[in-house]
């Protein structure tokens, strides 16, 4: 299967020089900071002028491997709630990325929620924006595409346990790539103090603690079902060191802070 871009044109260029070229500004290494292994990584996934410049800042600071498994979300009411595509490619103005069909093969037979889908996929723009860095960034990389609809605590952590006896069986590196904007459209103040909350229990690498704070204190994080997938799948795995790369509010670039979307940038090791 080919699945063509839903989103070039709106959520970063569609001209493949123009593209190539925001990628590389966005993910510019800093001197001092050399691309690190890490074995998990939390980026957003708005539109480039809103958000590019924090997943960038992640990027830069990973040593991205030749294998990814990139989770997302699945923003529309249609397909499956826990969706994989297995083969195939992925279009973007640069080229086409492939599905690792055998690293796919491996998850499904670990997770009996996974349901093979191109639904949930053929408009999701979460895991779709994380390919022109990858491309540009880690030329032949294959990836493993999974978009999470469900929050149902119970399927989100039987997803992370699937992804971590995966990941620990792997003699090659495979970065789980995790995608989520955070707190929705309320005031600048109130987001980020909101998203503090959530980054406090990312940091802490708790899952549950991250799931009940997003319900009590109602912080409308798009991935948090990703989130808590990842979250399960590092402590099973005994990676329980976070950091915080960048933190930033669709204001700091809009000028608008009366409705914003939080964005944070964070790696896992």
């Amino acid at each position: 299967m080919l699945r063509l871009p839903a989103v070039a044109g709106r959520f970063y260029p569609s001209n493949p020089a123009e593209l190539t070229s925001l990628v590389n500004k966005y993910a510019k290494k800093e001197p001092g900071n050399a691309p690190a292994r890490v074995r998990a990584c939390l980026v957003p996934h708005a539109g480039y002028v809103y958000s590019g410049h924090v997943a960038g800042a992640v990027f830069a600071r990973v040593a991205l491997p030749k294998k990814i498994l990139i989770l997302g979300v699945r923003h529309f009411p249609r397909g499956e709630p826990v969706a994989i595509l297995s083969k195939g490619a992925w279009r973007t103005p640069l080229g086409d990325g492939e599905i690792d069909a055998s690293l796919a093969e491996t998850l499904r037979g670990e997770c009996r929620l996974l349901q093979e889908d191109s639904v949930a996929h053929s408009a999701e723009h979460s895991l779709e924006v994380q390919l022109p860095f990858l491309q540009v960034l880690a030329p032949g990389f294959k990836f493993v595409p999974v978009a999470l609809g469900t929050l149902r605590y119970e399927d989100l952590v039987s997803v992370g346990e699937a992804v971590a006896r995966v990941l620990a069986a792997q003699s090659e590196d495979v970065l789980l790539l995790t995608t989520s904007d955070l707190n929705h459209y309320e005031d600048d103040a109130t987001t980020r103090r909101k998203d503090r909350k959530a980054i406090d229990q990312l940091l802490a690498t708790d899952a549950r603690g991250l799931y009940d704070t997003c319900r009590k204190e109602e912080i409308s994080m798009c991935g948090l079902g990703p989130a808590v997938a990842m979250l399960t799948a590092l402590r099973a795995i005994g990676a329980k060191n976070a950091q915080l790369v960048r933190y930033a509010t669709s204001g700091d670039v809009s000028g608008d802070y009366d409705a914003v979307v939080g964005y944070a940038g964070m790696i896992f090791h």
